[in-house]
Protein backbone atom coordinates (compact mmCIF):
# COMPACT_ATOMS: atom_id res chain seq x y z
CA UNK A 1 0.00 0.00 0.00
CA UNK A 2 1.23 3.43 -1.03
CA UNK A 3 0.34 6.61 0.51
CA UNK A 4 0.06 9.47 -1.59
CA UNK A 5 0.81 13.24 -0.87
CA UNK A 6 -2.68 14.37 -0.62
CA UNK A 7 -3.34 11.13 1.97
CA UNK A 8 -5.21 8.86 -0.66
CA UNK A 9 -4.19 5.45 -0.03
CA UNK A 10 -3.03 3.32 -3.22
CA UNK A 11 -2.77 -0.14 -3.21
CA UNK A 12 -0.48 -1.89 -6.13
CA UNK A 13 -0.22 -5.62 -7.14
CA UNK A 14 3.26 -7.67 -6.50
CA UNK A 15 4.26 -7.63 -9.66
CA UNK A 16 4.35 -4.01 -10.08
CA UNK A 17 7.01 -4.00 -7.26
CA UNK A 18 8.54 -7.27 -8.81
CA UNK A 19 8.67 -5.28 -11.69
CA UNK A 20 10.77 -2.43 -10.17
CA UNK A 21 13.83 -4.46 -9.27
CA UNK A 22 13.72 -3.39 -6.01
CA UNK A 23 14.46 -5.32 -2.80
CA UNK A 24 12.64 -2.98 -0.28
CA UNK A 25 11.47 0.33 0.37
CA UNK A 26 11.79 2.29 3.52
CA UNK A 27 8.32 3.96 5.16
CA UNK A 28 8.74 7.66 3.97
CA UNK A 29 10.61 7.44 0.80
CA UNK A 30 9.92 8.93 -2.02
CA UNK A 31 8.35 6.84 -5.14
CA UNK A 32 7.02 7.14 -8.71
CA UNK A 33 4.21 4.97 -9.68
CA UNK A 34 3.90 4.18 -13.32
CA UNK A 35 0.31 3.52 -14.36
CA UNK A 36 -1.47 1.60 -17.39
CA UNK A 37 -3.85 3.42 -19.82
CA UNK A 38 -6.62 1.99 -17.00
CA UNK A 39 -4.91 3.58 -13.68
CA UNK A 40 -3.46 0.51 -12.78
CA UNK A 41 -0.26 0.60 -11.35
CA UNK A 42 2.27 -1.48 -13.47
CA UNK A 43 5.72 -0.44 -11.50
CA UNK A 44 7.06 1.43 -8.56
CA UNK A 45 10.31 2.89 -8.63
CA UNK A 46 12.40 5.36 -6.88
CA UNK A 47 11.98 9.40 -9.00
CA UNK A 48 15.92 9.20 -9.63
CA UNK A 49 15.62 5.28 -11.47
CA UNK A 50 15.12 5.05 -15.32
Amino acid sequence: MLLLDDGTELAFPARAFDASGLRLVRLGQRLRVETDPDGGVVRVTFPTMA
